[in-house]
């Protein structure tokens, strides 16, 4: 909830709802909620039997999952000023199809809060991100990534406030995916990630 409390601070709003995206932004969310004292609700129901769709190989097929993933509450979205929180935009499209869902629904703004930093680089420790290139935060801005998904307005939390609940700060913590700075020399990483992309070009 510290991180929704710090985003409220960062990035305040005139709304009518704070809505998660479930589940990864349910916690985020009800601490926006708190700070701000914009109502907590539920907007979005996950079907679980989705699985994740950032990870998925093809836009198309992540669209397709997308939509399955979550069912709009048309009853909490209509006519109201909606603040959409989630924890990370990868590529973009997955909330950009999520904006235009709520407005289809009857919002009547859409506000999206992130409760980290815009992710611009690859990481090459365990999570497959995309290249840098697919990025949507790579070469835009954040007003240039809220054009790119259609919300009237985008937050994203700062790389303070994502340290502001850990004493050693950015001692021990990786933060090369907001950053650019690798903790190693990842040269050899990278190598094996352009010959990856350039193969999958060549297909």
């Amino acid at each position: 909830m510290q991180y929704g409390k710090l985003l409220a601070q960062e990035h305040p709003v005139v709304a009518d709802v704070v809505i998660p995206i479930p589940d990864s932004g349910v916690s985020a969310a009800l601490g926006f909620s708190h700070a701000s004292g914009i109502p907590f609700d539920m907007g979005f129901i996950r079907n679980h039997y989705v699985g994740r769709t950032f990870i998925m190989p093809e836009n198309e097929q992540r669209a397709r999952g997308v939509d399955l993933k979550l069912s709009i509450l048309p009853e909490v979205i209509t006519g109201k000023r909606v603040v959409v929180v989630d924890d990370s935009i990868v590529r973009g499209n997955t909330v950009k199809r999520r904006v235009a869902r709520l407005r289809e629904a009857g919002a009547k703004e859409v506000h999206v809060r992130i409760s980290c930093p815009p992710i611009r680089t690859p990481c090459f420790f365990g999570i497959d991100f995309a290249t840098s290139s697919e990025l949507v935060a790579y070469s835009r801005d954040v007003e240039q990534v809220r054009t790119f998904i259609g919300a009237d307005s985008l937050g994203y939390l700062s790389n303070e406030g994502l340290l502001a609940p850990f004493k050693d700060g950015p001692k021990k913590f990786c933060r090369a995916c907001f950053t650019g700075e690798y903790p190693v020399d990842i040269s050899q990483m990278r190598g094996k990630l352009d010959l990856e992309q350039q193969q999958a070009e060549e297909d």
